[in-house]
């Protein structure tokens, strides 16, 4: 029997990742933006990586959100970083799965895609690009 799981706990300790080249675009892209956005206060994404974590008041805790633009950050650096390698360990593949789960929400966000109606109603590559982000995170947490 041939497994088609997409990240693999070895026994050595280790996320075997077995991703494909399109597999790994995909998540360039993915990482990429994130990336960008965190830089780039004109990226589209970027207003979503700094929205409040209470939507119920105008202002987090300043050094909350300091501490959370950090992790944004460095989780996105070093997601990018091994991009290419074969084998992850446990914080590399924390950051991978933080970094895909910001790229997913900052894509339904930017796109409008808030409720079921209007994800049903996007585009068939938007609809695609989201599942499968999807299923990195589903493969990616079930090593975790």
């Amino acid at each position: 029997m041939v497994s088609n799981r997409l990240f693999v706990r070895r026994r050595d300790g280790r996320i075997e990742v077995r991703l494909s080249d399109a597999g790994r675009d995909i998540a360039r892209e993915a990482f990429g933006h994130v990336v960008a956005a965190e830089r780039d206060p004109d990226h589209e994404w970027h207003a979503g990586l700094n929205a409040p974590i209470n939507p119920s008041s105008d202002d987090d805790d300043p050094l909350s959100m300091l501490t959370r633009q950090n992790e944004i950050s460095t989780n996105a650096e070093l997601a990018f970083m091994t991009l290419h390698e074969e084998f992850l360990n446990d914080a590399e593949a924390w950051a991978w799965l933080s970094t895909f789960q910001i790229a997913l929400r900052s894509t339904a966000v930017a796109n409008g895609l808030l409720s079921e109606e209007k994800l049903n109603e996007c585009e068939p590559a938007m609809l695609e690009y989201i599942h499968t982000l999807q299923q990195f995170l589903f493969s990616l947490a079930e090593c975790l």
